[in-house]
């Protein structure tokens, strides 16, 4: 039976799995959900991720959850490029160095910025709470500074001078306070070349992965609009 993956292209993990899939041209069936219709929260889908989270996939029987775990199985499944989830102990070490950091900061810190200025107002009509957004974005401030200094410190990706999957993870996720009026490039020309880096290596799928959130962001800002860009 064919992979079946199940996915919203508004989840960052989502769109960093779709286009890992594409740019190895691994087949597989789209099983787009709606999040925010909840049709991940139905038992039916509780089957394949008792998390009732996206991603998830379901390899002909075999089911899994959690992106990072995802893409590192169908990496080695699937004999892709090394350079997505080295052999090289050294070189796959330090791909989870940067990994297991992403979930409690890029990740975790990300998607709070992204709920209280564009998430909560969008679903809810709860108005931003000034000063939550503004701790958000001082502790959101810290993780790229981290990036920067530590990840991408003298070497072109997150993990090393070749891209990964880790990177993939870092770059979906840093474009999420993109789409709730955060500029994190303009004054941080490190972080941008990185990020057209990764671009420019998974493109059109990268961009075609985009495409969602940024019609979302469209129309969030007729329904809420931005005054101006907050740079960080």
């Amino acid at each position: 039976m064919p992979l079946r993956v199940y996915y919203d292209l508004l989840s960052q993990p989502s769109r960093a799995v779709i286009i890992f899939l594409k740019v190895n041209s691994i087949p597989f069936i789209e099983c787009p959900l709606d999040l925010s219709k909840g049709e991940q929260r139905t038992e039916e889908y509780a089957k394949c991720n008792p998390f009732k989270k996206v991603p998830a996939i379901d390899d002909d029987g075999f089911k899994l959850a959690e992106s990072i775990t995802i893409m590192k199985y169908l990496a080695m499944k699937h004999s892709v490029s090394d350079h997505w989830y080295p052999v090289n102990l050294q070189r796959r070490a330090r791909v989870d160095e940067y990994v297991d950091w992403h979930h409690s900061n890029t990740r975790a810190l990300g998607r709070l910025l992204f709920r209280f200025q564009m998430f909560l107002p969008v679903m809810e009509g709860i108005e931003p709470d000034a000063s939550k957004v503004q701790q958000c974005r001082l502790d959101f401030v810290n993780v790229l500074d981290t990036i920067e200094a530590v990840f991408l410190k003298n070497q072109n990706f997150v993990a090393g001078d070749e891209i990964s999957i880790a990177d993939l993870a870092a770059a979906c996720e840093l474009m999420q306070p993109g789409i709730a009026g955060f500029d994190l490039f303009s004054q941080r020309p490190q972080l941008g070349a990185w990020m057209e880096r990764v671009r420019s290596q998974t493109n059109p799928h990268f961009d075609e992965a985009h495409s969602v959130a940024r019609k979302w962001r469209e129309e969030y800002s007729l329904k809420c609009p931005i005054a101006g860009e907050w740079k960080l």
